[in-house]
């Protein structure tokens, strides 16, 4: 068994945390699993949208204590608290997170990085990492404050308190909050809209405009000037032109643009 297992069809790449046993608890090398599966996504045009779930009853209950060496002893000369590399907001493709179940410390701060979040209602949350001696990972500092705002995330990353779901989708954390049966489905049916009904190259330039005006702190005149160079890209394509005439004829569009070949950087 992997510790990560990655199942494609129709269009939607699922990626399953696979250590129910230990609640998936997070390990280097389902760390390196989820790097290694989220570079071969982004570039594979057969995939168009990419669901994060955990197997099981959790979604991710933080670093495995249980392991040889513990995650909080003295840190080696590689250490990173960001293992994920790259980001679900780095990749081009949509992520959507299926946090089906219990959330913590790092099996949060992951789920943090994806482009949509489903989470269970009834699951218990935490950014706990202040309540065992160290602080938040995988860019907690940035992704939370600019998802939720500075107040929301003072008081998650700096209390380490829980909270389920309900609350999770008050505080702007959680897109959505399901019953946990209804997450991994749900998550399914979005991402299979999107892989159907979303021009691939459209989704990849309004994802990377997105969080690359977040990450660099774009002016809205800057982000109209790119707007209106990337509309430039598309205007006109086989795709902007099948995107039209499926709507007009009522039908499922054909999408012809290779993200993977035709991609030129923003």
């Amino acid at each position: 068994m992997t510790d990560l297992i990655v199942a494609i069809a129709d269009g939607v790449a699922v990626l399953t945390l696979n250590r129910p046993e230990h609640r998936n608890a997070y390990t280097a090398e389902m760390g390196a699993l989820l790097n290694q599966a989220y570079r071969r996504c982004d570039d594979d045009d057969a995939v168009r949208a990419i669901v994060l779930t955990g197997a099981g009853e959790a979604f991710c209950a933080g670093a495995d204590f249980a392991a040889a060496t513990s995650p909080f002893a003295a840190p080696s000369a590689e250490f990173t608290a960001s293992p994920t590399d790259p980001a679900a907001f780095e990749l081009r493709t949509p992520v959507i997170a299926a946090v089906n179940g219990h959330a913590i410390g790092i099996g949060l701060t992951i789920a943090l990085q994806a482009d949509i979040r489903i989470m269970a209602a009834d699951a218990k949350y935490a950014v706990a990492q202040v309540r065992r001696g160290v602080i938040p990972d995988c860019m907690s500092h940035w992704t939370l404050p600019h998802l939720a705002g500075g107040a929301v995330a003072a008081d998650i990353l700096l209390t380490g308190r829980t909270f389920d779901g309900a609350e999770a989708a008050a505080m702007g954390i959680a897109t959505r909050a399901l019953p946990n049966r209804e997450v991994l489905d749900h998550a399914v049916a979005v991402a299979r809209d999107i892989a159907v009904n979303v021009a691939p190259m459209s989704a990849a330039l309004s994802k990377r405009l997105l969080w690359d005006a977040q990450i660099n702190g774009y002016t809205p005149r800057r982000v109209a000037e790119l707007e209106t160079e990337l509309h430039r890209r598309v205007m006109g394509s086989a795709d902007a032109r099948e995107g039209v005439d499926a709507f007009l004829q009522r039908r499922a569009p054909r999408w012809s643009a290779s993200v993977a070949k035709d991609w030129e950087p923003i």
